[in-house]
C-alpha cells in the first residue's frame, strides 16, 4: 500500500526503493523501517512510499492518520512571508552552483565575497541535525567534472557536523564549517591545466598543487570578519601531526584543532568521491585508512569521533562486497568498525569480515 511518511510506524517493510533527488536510493527495498528511517523520509520531504500491508512480525499494518495541513492556515502562513522548506538535496545542489560562481570569480582575480559565502553556507550548515546519516553520503552527489565545487561544500558540512559531535558550541562548529569551505578556495589560483589534469602529476606539478593552502590563506588573511582560527585551519589543513604535512611541516601542538578536524573530513570526502585522477573508494575502505593514520598523522580524537559517528548510522545499510555479493550490515564492533558483520541477501548467511580477511566492503548502496 502507498502511504505518506507521516503514516508510517517502526516495523513497516518497504516494497520499493525510495529515490532521492540524486537518483540514489535514500532507503532501499525490503528495509524494515525504524524511527530514524521515518525521520529521514520526512526531512527529505518524500511524498509517499510503498510498504507491505503487514509489519515485519506479521501483524496487519494500520497506518497512522495522515497529517494534513489546513489549506487556509497554510495560505495564512505563506502570506506572512513564510516559505516552504527546500529539500536538503536541492539546497545542497544550489550551494554547489553558487560556489562554482564564487570559484570562477576567484580564478578571474576577484576577492572572496564573505557576505555571499556566509549567505550560502550558514543556512546549509544549520541543517546538519536533520540530514543525519546523509552527511556521510555527500560524495554520491559529486561528479568528476564538478569535484572541486562539491568538495568544498561537502567538507564544510562534514567539518561542522564533526565539530558539533566533538562538543563545540554552535558558534564554533559554524566556524569549523566555514574553515572546511574555505580550505580549498586557493585551488582557484592553481594553474587549471594542473588542477584538472586527469593523469599522474609530475614532481613540479605536485609541488604547485601543494601551494593551494597558502593560496587559500592569502585569500582570507586580511579579512577582519574571518577569525584567526579559521585562517589557521585554512592554512594548516594539510599539515600532519608527525610533521610530514605541508606547507609548513608543523607538528602536533602547532596545528590548530579546526585544521585537524578539516583534515579528516577533507580526506574522507576526497577518497570516497570520483575524481579526475583517482577512482572512489567505499566509506569502509576509507575508515581502514583513517584508522591506520590516526596515531601517526591525524588527531586520534577527531578520527575516533568521525568513525564513531559514521558507524552509528551504518546498521541496516545495504552494501556490496568485493566478491560481488549484496548484503546488509547487522553488527559493528567498535574496535574494528571497518570490518562489520554482514547478512547476505541471497543466502541470509551472516559473514564476519573480521574473520573473512579476503573480503571487504566495495560499495555502500544505501539504507
Amino acid at each position: 500500500m502507498r502511504v505518506s511518511p507521516s503514516q508510517l510506524v517502526p516495523g513497516c517493510v518497504l516494497l520499493k526503493d525510495v529515490i532521492g533527488k540524486s537518483n540514489h536510493p535514500l532507503v532501499t527495498k525490503n528495509t524494515v523501517l525504524t524511527d530514524e528511517h521515518i525521520l529521514i523520509l520526512q526531512k527529505f520531504l518524500i511524498q509517499s512510499v510503498e510498504v507491505s500491508s503487514r509489519l515485519e512480525e506479521g501483524e496487519v499494518f494500520k497506518p497512522k492518520p495522515e497529517e494534513k495541513k489546513d489549506n487556509n492556515q497554510e495560505r495564512k502562513q505563506l502570506g506572512k512571508g513564510e516559505e516552504k522548506v527546500m529539500p536538503f538535496p536541492d539546497h545542497y545542489q544550489n550551494a554547489v552552483i553558487s560556489y562554482e560562481k564564487i570559484y570562477k570569480q576567484l580564478q578571474s582575480g576577484m576577492a572572496i565575497d564573505m557576505p555571499e559565502v556566509r549567505k550560502l553556507l550558514i543556512p546549509l550548515l544549520e541543517r546538519i541535525d536533520e540530514i543525519g546519516a546523509a552527511v556521510f553520503t555527500l560524495h554520491n552527489y559529486a561528479t568528476k567534472e564538478k569535484y572541486f565545487y562539491h568538495h568544498s561544500i561537502a567538507v564544510a558540512i562534514l567539518s561542522a557536523f564533526i565539530g558539533k559531535q566533538m562538543g563545540y558550541g554552535k558558534g564554533e562548529w559554524l566556524q569549523i564549517g566555514l574553515a572546511g569551505f574555505l580550505s580549498d578556495s586557493g585551488m582557484a589560483k592553481v594553474d587549471p591545466k594542473i588542477a584538472t589534469k586527469n593523469n599522474t602529476l609530475t614532481f613540479m606539478e605536485k609541488e604547485e598543487m601543494k601551494k593551494h593552502p597558502t593560496y587559500s590563506y592569502r585569500l582570507v588573511e586580511d579579512i577582519a570578519t574571518v577569525t584567526h582560527g579559521v585562517k589557521l585551519a585554512v592554512l594548516q589543513h594539510h599539515e600532519r601531526i608527525d610533521g610530514s604535512g605541508y606547507p609548513l611541516g608543523l607538528f602536533r601542538e602547532k596545528i590548530h584543532m579546526y585544521a585537524r578536524i578539516v583534515a579528516v573530513c577533507d580526506i574522507y570526502h576526497a577518497m570516497t568521491s570520483e575524481r579526475l585522477y583517482k577512482e572512489k573508494q567505499s566509506p569502509f575502505k576509507v575508515i581502514e585508512e583513517l584508522e591506520k593514520e590516526q596515531f601517526s598523522k591525524l588527531d586520534p580524537r577527531v578520527v575516533y569521533n568521525f568513525i564513531s559517528s559514521l558507524t552509528n548510522f551504518s546498521i541496516g545499510t545495504k552494501i556490496k562486497l568485493s566478491n560481488g555479493q549484496i548484503g546488509e550490515i547487522v553488527f559493528i564492533d567498535s574496535q574494528k568498525p571497518a570490518r562489520p558483520m554482514v547478512r547476505l541477501d541471497e543466502t541470509k548467511e551472516i559473514v564476519s569480515l573480521q574473520k573473512s580477511s579476503d573480503l571487504h566492503i566495495e560499495e555502500v548502496l544505501g539504507n
